[in-house]
Order: structure tokens, then C-alpha cells, then sequence
């Protein structure tokens, strides 16, 4: 298991330290409540023009409405690629930032609308189609939110069974596609390092927050649970939203992963961790790209011969 860096955040990072983003724009996928919402709020106040990508333009809207900034409300729904193209197509200028942060949690078994598996559909797939379709407007970086349930049960990507037809549990599916998360990071930097590109590609967990992407959960008893959990123990949106901010403005090496610095990083001020073996293995990264062009039909739009060699 890969260790902890010994860079830290000094304990005292907070969203009053945002640079100035005057000028520059930002897409924030799932910005409509939670951590998304959030971070849309302090990208606003910093001086962005904060673009929330959300399947329901309406509640889109009202959340827009209270955030502190310039806004704007986009249709994209994640596990439909159609949707996914549409708003990617309709994309003119440049993006300084996208921060991929949307995403579902141990769901009942359901698919996409292109047949996938929910959770690694819209998790990763719809990410992953999302920013190449995006990169070529893409100015500083790719903020992608994972979870430290990538480590879960020993999490793995199983090629030959990526709809987990023959063992599907909620919670597998969710830590795999949150694996899939940090794998995709993995790789997308090798590539943008080998294209010339300035461009990173970061990740960030925001440990144990408390919001309503635990709601959906399968479990009546795990959803239970998990109101407790946010209730006693868990920090609120606004820290949950630190890691994925910091990811997002600080000097950080490409491929970084960004969570909190207390215990077992479930709350704390943001800092570089380590993450699983699993999530660290290049050629799997490789292979997992490879499958997602396959699959979406995207591809990495900055070198077109670059993949020769992969």
C-alpha cells in the first residue's frame, strides 16, 4: 500500500487562500448540491464564472441562485453519453478547470442508458468521455473526485466481468469505479506529460463528509447508518470541499491525490495521501484506458500517435 507524502498543508488551508480567478472559467460536474455546490461557491467568490454541469437544470438553477458569483446552469447527464457529447459539442472558448465530481453511491443495480453498469458508467465512463471530449479547451487542469473506497474488500477491475454480472454487491461497484477514478487520473497525466501538454490531471477524496450522495444507498440498514455517521461524525460540505479546492489551485506535481490529513483521512485540513497499490499499477491504468475508448468512443484528443507506443 503506497504511503502518505510528507508534503502537508500546513493544517490551516482553507478556501480564503483560492488565488484569483478573475477571468477564467470552470466547469463543476454535479454542482448542484454537496461538495460540488460548495466548491462552486468558492471558485464564484474567487472571481471565476462557474459553470454547474447537472442533469436537473432546474434544481441546477436553484442552486446557482445561491451561490455568491458569476453562474451559469448546463444540462449533462453523466450516464448518458449522448448527453455527455451534446454538452461538450455546445463548448466554445477556453476552460481553465474541470472538476469531475459527480457521481452515485452504492446503488441497487441499475444501467446507464448505453447499457453500463451504473456506477462505473457515470463514475468513470461519463468522466472519462466528458474530459476528452473537453481537453482540447482545457488550460491548467483535471480535478477528478475519487474516495477512499478504492481500498475497499481489496478493490480490483475485473476486465473480464466489468458489469460485475457474476458478483455484483453496491458497495464493490462503488469502490471500483472510485479505483477506476484514480486509474483514469493515472493516465491521463502520463499522456498529457507525453503530449507536451501543460495541462494536470489531478484527484481528491474529501474523507468522510456528510451530504446526500449516501442517501441512495441500497441498504435501508447501511442508509441508517450512514445518517447516524453524518450526523456524529463526519465533517461538513465545506471541509469535504477543501481537498478537491486544493487539488485545484495549489502547486501540486500532476497525478497528485489530495485528502484530508487526520485520522485514517476522514477529516482534517487537505493534504497529499497515498492511495492502494491497485490504484498506482501503470499498466492497469493502460488497460483501462484502452477499455474506456472502446466504450465511449472517445479518445485522447492531444497526440494522435502517442498511443503507438502503448
Amino acid at each position: 500500500m503506497a504511503e502518505k507524502t510528507n508534503i502537508q498543508s500546513g493544517g490551516t488551508w482553507s478556501a480564503d487562500r483560492l488565488p484569483d480567478f478573475g477571468g477564467r472559467t470552470v466547469v463543476v460536474t454535479g454542482a448542484n448540491s454537496g461538495i460540488g455546490l460548495t466548491a462552486t461557491d468558492a471558485l464564484a467568490r474567487a472571481g471565476a464564472h462557474v459553470v454547474l454541469a447537472v442533469r436537473d437544470t432546474e434544481r441546477g438553477r436553484a442552486a446557482a441562485a445561491a451561490v455568491h458569483g458569476s453562474t451559469e446552469v448546463r444540462r449533462l447527464d453523466l450516464a448518458d453519453l449522448a448527453s455527455v457529447r451534446s454538452f461538450a459539442e455546445d463548448w466554445q472558448g477556453p476552460l481553465h478547470l474541470l472538476v469531475n465530481n459527480a457521481g452515485v453511491m452504492m446503488l441497487p443495480r441499475q444501467r446507464t442508458k448505453d447499457g453500463f453498469e451504473m456506477q462505473f458508467g457515470t463514475n468513470h465512463l461519463g468522466h472519462f468521455a466528458l474530459t476528452n471530449l473537453l481537453l482540447p479547451h482545457i488550460t491548467d487542469r483535471v480535478v477528478t473526485v475519487s474516495s477512499g473506497a478504492h481500498r475497499w474488500g481489496g478493490a480490483r477491475i475485473d476486465f473480464d466481468d466489468l458489469d460485475l454480472a457474476a458478483n455484483y454487491t453496491p458497495q464493490r461497484a462503488y469502490a471500483r469505479s472510485k479505483l477506476a477514478n484514480l486509474l483514469f487520473t493515472l493516465e491521463l497525466q502520463r499522456r498529457l506529460t507525453e503530449s507536451g501538454s501543460p495541462v494536470r490531471a489531478l484527484a481528491a477524496h474529501p474523507g468522510y463528509a456528510a451530504t446526500n450522495l449516501q442517501s441512495h444507498a441500497a441498504s435501508p440498514v447501511l442508509r441508517a447508518f450512514m445518517r447516524l455517521g453524518n450526523r456524529f461524525f463526519a465533517q461538513d460540505d465545506r471541509a469535504g470541499a477543501l481537498p478537491t479546492l486544493y487539488a485545484a489551485t495549489e502547486d501540486l506535481p500532476g497525478a497528485s491525490y489530495v485528502g484530508p490529513d487526520g485520522l485514517g483521512e476522514m477529516r482534517g485540513a487537505p493534504t497529499l495521501v497515498g492511495r492502494s497499490r491497485a490504484a498506482g499499477d501503470p499498466l492497469t491504468a493502460r488497460r483501462l484506458w484502452r477499455v474506456s475508448e472502446e466504450l465511449t468512443g472517445t479518445h485522447f484528443p492531444l497526440a494522435q500517435d502517442e498511443q503507438a507506443g502503448v
